[in-house]
C-alpha cells in the first residue's frame, strides 16, 4: 500500500474562512467569548479562521467598513466563506437579507454556528451549521 495515498498523511489545506461578529454592545469579554465560539467550530470542522471582521458601531448600513473588508477576502481566490454565530450578527431582518445575498452573490458560502432555533419536537441544533450556496450552484 502506498502511503502517499492516504489522506490523513499528505498535508491538506483546511478550507479558509473568515467571521464576522456585530458587537455593538458588551464588553471585550463578550467579544472573546464570540470570537472563541467561531474559533471552537472552525477547530472542529477543519476549517481555517484567517481572521475575524468585527462591527462596532450601531448605525444599520449594508456596506460597512467590516462588512466591506469581509466582503472583500471573501473574493481572494482561496477563501471558502464567512462563519458566523448566527444569523442575528448579519443585522436586522431586512439587513442581514441583503448581506447573505451579497455573500453568496460572490460565490462565498455562509456558515452560521447556530441556525434558527429548533422547532419542537426536533434536536437540539445548536452547534450545527447551514451553508447557504448562491442559486444554481450545484
Amino acid at each position: 500500500m502506498d502511503d502517499d495515498l492516504i489522506t490523513e498523511r499528505r498535508p491538506v489545506a483546511f478550507p479558509q474562512v473568515f467571521g464576522y461578529l456585530r458587537h455593538v454592545t458588551g464588553g471585550l469579554s463578550r467579544h472573546a467569548a464570540l470570537v472563541d465560539c467561531l474559533t471552537e467550530y472552525c477547530d472542529r470542522h477543519e476549517l481555517a479562521l484567517c481572521g475575524v471582521f468585527t462591527e462596532r458601531d450601531s448605525t444599520v448600513i449594508t456596506r460597512s467598513p467590516a462588512f466591506v473588508g469581509l466582503l472583500d477576502v471573501l473574493e481572494l481566490p482561496d477563501a471558502y466563506g464567512a462563519v458566523i454565530p448566527a444569523l442575528s450578527h448579519l443585522g436586522p431582518k431586512d439587513l442581514g437579507t441583503e448581506r447573505k445575498r451579497q455573500i453568496t452573490a460572490i460565490g462565498a458560502r455562509l456558515i452560521v454556528v447556530r441556525p434558527l432555533t429548533p422547532t419542537m419536537g426536533s434536536s437540539s441544533s445548536l452547534g450545527a451549521s447551514h451553508s447557504f450556496r448562491p442559486q444554481g450552484d450545484a
